[in-house]
């Protein structure tokens, strides 16, 4: 009854195939609409354009205080929280 179909994705042009499987799936729920994005586009679009970054913990070099970094913090080199690297910065 079905057939796969390539679809072509209105985010970034690239041709994706609506196969059979999906469509009776799609039927199943209810859907009326093809998809519009493919795969890729539509999980970028699920996670918001970006993932969640790791954050460490490190002890500033110049107050003290518990500082969260998005990198992980080396022994050879200072980590600063974020005002202390501010005022770095200014001078």
């Amino acid at each position: 009854m079905y057939q796969d179909k390539t679809l072509v994705c209105k985010e970034c042009g690239a041709e994706f195939v609506f196969t059979a499987g999906e469509q009776e799936f799609y039927a199943a729920k209810g859907f009326v609409n093809e998809p519009q994005r493919c795969k890729a586009c539509r999980d970028k679009r699920k996670n918001g354009g970006h993932q969640e970054r790791e954050m460490f913990t490190a002890v500033c070099a110049g107050c003290g205080k518990e500082a969260k970094v998005p990198f992980k913090p080396r022994d050879d080199r200072p980590v600063y929280c974020s005002e202390c690297f501010a005022k770095m910065r200014e001078e």
